[in-house]
């Protein structure tokens, strides 16, 4: 069960945005986006983040706290698939997939202009997809998942590896000497100067992120592919390597005109579509 405390903290900051943005007028509706599996209802299922949380009834707890005539309270990556395709990179588009790259991998789904959430509002947890059952422990207690492979998470983990096998002296240096100290910063910063040991580990990653990408047209056939998160900073050396790999794991391969884009709404994405589903009433 949540703990008090918890609650308060949630509802305390969520009352400090409201209040600096309407002062003491209230709020005609209020979107939530949470990282973490919340049912119909806007209760807290599953939060590897925030456990302390789970169970807590969030929409009803906002409404009764705001007094809020519409509130919404869903997956944050699964809100920022709509804010992407609401008014963000895949404007304009009927049928989009996201990918979000952070400690993990999230996402969601647009399908004929309409946000698909699931039959229990848990769809587009793409990053347990289990890609190689013989690879490395997930914290989801499975093998071998996307995210342990393309994820913000994953890329430390693949320097770190090319780091002790002596295939990447450049981020080495950039950890200090040690090679067990190597984290994804320090590669995609290393990529950013153009050094090649860091490009490389970032290609690496690019193919496993196309590898997922792949399995995801095939199962859903988009017009375009939004991947967003704090990866994507990295630019066109993670999108260069990972548009180029995507023909050759896709099923039809060029005959598939999927666009793979960044983001456009960066680290605002989630709560814009939170705020957007709020509004119309979802």
């Amino acid at each position: 069960m949540p703990t008090p405390s918890r609650r308060g903290q949630l509802l305390g900051a969520l009352g400090a945005v409201v209040s600096g943005l309407l002062g003491d007028e209230p709020p005609g509706s209020v979107g939530v986006g949470f990282p973490g599996l919340v049912d119909a209802s806007g209760t807290v299922r599953f939060s590897a983040h925030l456990p302390a949380l789970v169970g807590t009834p969030v929409a009803a707890e906002v409404a009764a706290t705001f007094g809020a005539v519409g509130c919404w309270v869903g997956n944050d990556a699964t809100a920022a698939a709509w804010a992407e395709h609401a008014a963000g990179a895949a404007a304009g588009a009927a049928d989009v997939v996201m990918v979000t790259l952070g400690t993990g991998i999230g996402g969601g789904i647009v399908s004929g202009g309409r946000l698909v959430e699931g039959a229990r509002r848990f769809a587009g947890e793409w990053g347990h997809m289990i890609v190689d059952p013989h690879g490395p422990p997930c914290p989801c207690g499975q093998r071998g998942c996307w995210e342990r492979y393309a994820s913000g998470e994953a890329l430390g983990r693949l320097g770190r590896d090319a780091a002790v096998a002596g295939r990447a002296p450049g981020l080495v240096a950039r950890a200090g000497g040690d090679p067990e100290a190597v984290r994804g910063e320090h590669v995609t910063a290393g990529a950013a100067a153009g050094e090649p040991d860091a490009r490389e580990v970032l290609a690496e990653l690019a193919w496993w992120l196309a590898l997922g990408v792949a399995n995801l047209v095939n199962a859903f056939d988009p017009e375009v592919v939004v991947v967003g998160g704090g990866l994507v900073e990295a630019g066109d050396a993670l999108f260069a390597p990972l548009r180029e790999a995507f023909p050759r794991l896709v099923e039809g391969g060029a005959q598939r005109e999927v666009r793979i884009l960044p983001a456009a709404l960066g680290a605002r994405a989630g709560a814009v579509g939170a705020a957007l589903l709020a509004h119309a009433g979802r």
